[in-house]
């Protein structure tokens, strides 16, 4: 069974209430118990704990993804925690207008991003800790408390010693979010290849381009076919080009709710393939990429047996693609209209869309509206 873990909010909730207890109470606590947005509890070992100055302290966590693929995993997530008179507080909360309790303010340190772009869920010139973590921090802090009211405000800053380097493998810089990474979590938890996170930043990306302006946004499925459709699309902003993996329907569906004029599927000719059958989710483990199907389209379009016989029989869509350039390219226009029939599906009536299918060296081989 895989393993879950938890989040960078979870993380910057515990290295907040172990620096607080490292103030209150005057000892280095070896594991915080953290209480999770759907209500469960799970306990964080920290990792260091040390008194910056009497009111002053400060505690990291070394961030476990389980066995998700997080560029986070292993990433040390800390807070300082200050007690400070509250005037001095409400200095800070004009440039942190979270909905934290009146003594109590998060901020964004070293290595923690700065969103400059509307359409999130946290607004521009504040630090990228969005609403889920913020309370997770606000209960760590009332844990610590007893529930006993404070004379004193508590300031917790977030820092991430290597999030500007992490950063730059994630999807921040497009989102808007510029010097560090995103401190996340809907709820606390990480749970293997859930998938959860790609797509909510799918939507997030989707947010952000509308949000800008946008009218039209370009779907790829990875790097390389963004790569070949901004190419092939110089008009377009770099925002207005987004990646959604495998996520056909689901991406199609928000796209369409967020009120584009258009959406234009700028992708390779396998994915294009399986588009085209109709799945919602193109991953190979959850959609076999079946040559049987074209096969059978081709001995429609061509009435060539020969051709269809050799097509079911190829090892990979390259192989089928080789095939189709060289003897009947218009099923790959076939493919181009299938394709945009299934994203119909999922998309609704009242949105233009676009299909571009390249090959695998960047060349478009299919274009059309419809």
């Amino acid at each position: 069974m895989l393993k879950s873990g938890f989040t960078t909010g979870t993380a910057a909730a515990a290295a907040a209430k172990a620096a607080l207890t490292r103030i209150i109470t005057g000892t280095d606590p070896d594991s915080v118990d953290i209480l999770l947005l759907t209500g469960d509890s799970i306990r964080i070992p920290v990792h260091c704990c040390k008194q910056i100055s009497g009111c002053r302290a400060s505690a990291t966590i070394i961030k476990d993804a389980g066995d998700d693929p997080d560029v986070t995993h292993g990433a040390e997530i800390g807070a300082i925690v200050t007690l400070c008179p509250v005037s001095d507080i409400q200095k800070n909360r004009d440039a942190e207008k979270g909905k934290e309790p009146l003594n109590i303010t998060i901020t964004g340190g070293e290595g923690v991003g700065r969103v400059t772009l509307p359409g999130l869920e946290i607004p521009p010139g504040q630090a990228a800790i969005n609403p889920g973590p913020r309370k997770m921090i606000v209960q760590a802090i009332i844990d610590v408390l007893g529930g006993q009211p404070l004379e004193q405000a508590v300031s917790v800053e977030v820092f991430v010693p290597k999030g500007r380097l992490l950063a730059e493998k994630t999807l921040n810089a497009r989102l808007g979010i510029i010097g560090g990474i995103s401190i996340l979590g809907t709820t606390g938890i990480v749970r293997p290849m859930s998938h959860e996170a790609y797509v909510a930043t799918i939507a997030s990306s989707l947010s952000v381009a509308r949000a800008d302006g946008c009218m039209r946004v370009v779907l790829t499925t990875g790097r390389r076919s963004e790569r070949f459709a901004q190419s092939a699309i110089p008009d377009l902003p770099e925002i207005a080009f987004i990646q959604i993996g495998d996520f056909f329907k689901i991406s199609l569906e928000a796209a369409a709710q967020k009120g584009f004029s258009g959406i234009t599927l700028a992708v390779l000719f396998g994915k294009a393939m399986k588009m085209a059958q109709g799945f919602a989710h193109t991953h190979a483990a959850k959609s076999d990429l079946s040559l049987a199907v074209l096969s059978e389209w081709a001995m429609a379009l061509t009435g060539d047996r020969e051709f269809s016989r050799h097509l079911k029989l190829a090892n990979t869509a390259r192989e089928a693609l080789s095939m189709i350039t060289e003897t009947h390219p218009a099923l790959i226009s076939e493919v181009g209209r299938r394709m945009i029939s299934s994203a119909r599906r999922f998309a609704g009536a009242d949105i233009a869309l676009q299909g571009v299918i390249f090959d695998y060296t960047g060349k478009v081989l299919y274009t059309s509206w419809l």
